[in-house]
């Protein structure tokens, strides 16, 4: 490429409270309009907010979580513009004081480390929303949203792609499910995101001299497409030695492409001042050191937890990581594993242990997961309890069904919540792991394969075709470990 992208988001996570940012109306939605509002955050004369101290306990976890800079003092400002969501004719932010300032995110892409810096997270109150009736030509206004806390995390201009972009994006929603500070659904606007997009030349150091703004991105899909899209138009336009125009553009999905809005605003637009009527926050140094002490986990630490307790691979234990349901269930199924194990007074050697927590990850990440997938539903909602799971995986384990025959009873499971075992019988798909009867195999197979025993002879790697005659023999139901064994020792002898 001839240029290069420079790209910085700018991400408004809808906080989780029981109240709104500064006022007692509930925090929640509603297919009604109008209903979640009062007074204050309908903006009736004479009356005044109050702040939520639990929208700025959750703020500063993020900042923590982030490694932003916390404020010792932050005040809040009125961003003063005029539209019909916004009943004050100002919304109440921060500006020169936020709560969080510099901090880092750290991104894999590409197997890569690339760490993004954090200009701010600042706290304000969200707008109302729009409704456009199918038709007709008038708007409606429902206020249910208004003064909602909303965090806005700023980034650097550190961004150099679409792809980077995403990952950054799923990290941050990924961040806030573990903190429980916000549900985080693009879909349902918990989690919107606009990009600062501009190019410059390739081996430039310099900030380009002009940025456009995307909004109206509601998923990944389309936050990475509408980059795309603006850095093939704004090349274009370097191309003619022109420069792309400072402005506002709207991501239109059906038609894959940006559309002109507005030129953009610069702060002096929005003529900020200290909003009168909240005082100055003051952050004494062990509130901040109490909240420190309660966060959770955070996805890198759970992954490297991962790595180094269970022996995943560093690609399982991330892919795990990155759905914070997924990794909360696979963490019960281990516990009810163990639990299985210490029960039994059965002890697995290190790697045996490592071997079936591996065998527990594959099945987590690949059959529970597609059917989740096809579904539509989170782990919670699954029938198939993390109990149940974890009896499946032994069963695999101690070779009583075979890793075929378990799919078909995990289908099952899933769509009834059965016990595998019960399952397993009523199904006719127990293993067979007698001896005898899969030598009687065995030997029938070899001696009805004369050309596959000469091959297995002379190549090992051939011996899978004998496996797989045994296999067909015993209807799927055999140990394909002793099947193995078996098979070894009547060709040596």
């Amino acid at each position: 490429m001839k240029y290069e992208p420079i790209i910085g988001l700018e991400v408004h996570v809808q906080l989780k409270t029981k109240s709104k940012m500064f006022c007692s109306s509930k925090n929640a939605e509603s297919d009604i309009p109008n209903v979640n509002i009062c007074e204050v955050c309908t903006a009736q004369p004479g009356t005044l907010p109050v702040i939520n101290r639990e929208a700025v306990r959750k703020s500063i976890m993020v900042g923590l979580a982030l490694d932003c800079q916390i404020a010792e003092f932050a005040k809040f400002d009125r961003k003063n513009y005029f539209y019909p969501d916004l009943p004050k004719g100002y919304q109440i932010s921060q500006f020169d004081y936020p709560i969080n300032g510099k901090g880092t995110l750290t991104i894999t892409v590409n197997n890569n480390e690339r760490a993004i810096g954090i200009t701010r997270a600042h706290l304000e109150e969200d707008a109302g929303k729009l409704v456009h009736p199918e038709g007709k030509n008038y708007s409606l206004v429902d206020y249910n949203r208004t003064g909602v806390p909303l965090l806005e995390i700023v980034s650097e201009p550190d961004i150099r792609g679409s792809e980077e972009a995403r990952v950054y994006l799923q990290e941050l929603q990924n961040i806030m499910r573990y903190l429980g500070v916000s549900d985080a659904d693009m879909e349902k606007g918990h989690l919107r995101c606009d990009a600062n997009i501009s190019m410059r030349k390739q081996g430039e150091t310099k900030l380009p001299p002009y940025k456009v703004e995307v909004k109206n991105m509601n998923s990944f899909k389309a936050v990475a497409a509408a980059i795309e899209f603006e850095i093939k138009r704004q090349a274009e336009i370097l191309d003619e030695g022109k420069t792309p125009p400072q402005e506002t553009r709207g991501w239109v999905d059906d038609n894959g492409a940006t559309v002109s809005m507005r030129s953009k605003e610069e702060s002096m637009d929005y003529r900020y001042f200290p909003e009168p009527d909240l005082p100055v926050l003051h952050f004494e140094k062990t509130w901040i050191d109490e909240i420190r002490r309660e966060l959770p986990e955070l996805p890198n630490a759970r992954k490297e937890r991962f790595i180094k307790e269970y022996n995943l691979p560093e690609k399982d234990a991330r892919t795990l990581v990155s759905y914070k349901a997924l990794s909360d269930y696979f963490e019960a199924v281990v516990s009810e594993f163990d639990e299985w194990l210490a029960a039994e007074h059965i002890k697995f050697d290190a790697e045996d242990h490592a071997k079936h927590l591996k065998l527990a990850s594959n099945w987590v990440l690949g059959q529970f997961s597609s059917l989740l997938n096809q579904k539509s539903i989170n782990p919670g909602d699954s029938k198939v309890t993390p109990e149940n799971f974890a009896e499946l995986i032994k069963l695999i384990a101690t070779g009583k069904v075979s890793q075929l025959a378990a799919k078909d009873v995990f289908a099952k499971m899933f769509e009834t919540g059965e016990d595998p075992s019960n399952l397993l019988e009523s199904m006719g798909l127990a293993q067979v792991s007698d001896e005898g009867l899969i030598l009687d195999a065995v030997k029938k197979v070899i001696l009805e394969n004369p050309k596959g025993v000469e091959d297995a002879k002379a190549n090992p790697k051939a011996l899978g075709f004998l496996v797989g005659q045994v296999m067909k023999e015993l209807k799927g139901k055999g140990n394909p470990q002793i099947i193995n064994e078996l098979l070894k020792k009547e060709l040596l002898s």
